[in-house]
């Protein structure tokens, strides 16, 4: 099964490539972070397995024109608070949570890769709860580690975004460990997951991130 994967978060593309990687009968051979990436992709490796984000929402029959001209399949991971319309769900092999597990997706991409539909019950209309969790890890995070935590998420190392915040890489390290303290994680890989997972830190990052874009 040849997979591939698009998505705009580098970190989160690379840990789902990861755990593809130890499936021996699966191959990720094209990695996406934008749209006009994965049409590429999908027009020139027929017969794949293609997941992408349901923040890739512009052009959305288009790139589902282009899946079904290629024979591929197209599974869509959908994001907390988003309501997928009947006529994307409807042309969609598969549907999974943003937060899915591995083993689910595991499960999703064989199930539509053998010719069957896999919806998980209950995502197509999907609603967001109160995100305790990622509102208090919001209000622990200072301004600065808020915008460390954007860089990770944007797959940045630790010398890129100690040149882009002028500091020292040591300087980064060290706040990196309170980040992982406050937001009880192990590693970037993890923090760049419970962002992505928890709408109200991600939407701090989001705002945080695109305030360095605008001042870089």
């Amino acid at each position: 099964m040849q997979v591939i994967l698009a998505d705009n978060q580098a970190i989160y593309r690379a840990g789902i490539a990861r755990v593809l990687s130890e499936e021996v009968t699966t191959e990720v051979v094209a990695e996406c972070a934008k749209l006009s990436e994965l049409m590429e992709a999908v027009a020139n490796l027929r017969c794949s397995v293609v997941v992408f984000p349901s923040s890739f929402a512009w052009e959305q029959h288009k790139l589902l024109d282009r899946i079904e001209q290629a024979g591929s399949r197209a599974v869509m991971m959908l994001e907390p608070g988003v309501d997928l319309d009947e006529s994307i769900s409807e042309r969609l092999q598969g549907v999974v949570t943003r937060s899915v597990a591995a083993s689910q997706l595991i499960e999703c991409l064989y199930t539509v890769a053998a010719g069957e539909r896999y919806v998980r019950r209950g995502v197509v209309k999907t609603m967001a709860g109160p995100d305790h969790l990622g509102v208090k890890a919001a209000q622990r995070l200072t301004a600065r580690e808020l915008q460390i935590v954007a860089l990770i998420c944007e797959g940045l190392k630790n010398r890129q975004i100690a040149h882009q915040l002028g500091t020292k890489e040591q300087v980064v390290k060290n706040y990196l460990r309170n980040i992982y303290a406050k937001t009880n994680v192990s590693d970037r890989l993890e923090l760049a997951l419970f962002t992505v997972h928890h709408r109200a830190l991600a939407e701090v990052v989001e705002a945080t991130r695109l305030e360095l874009v605008r001042t870089a």
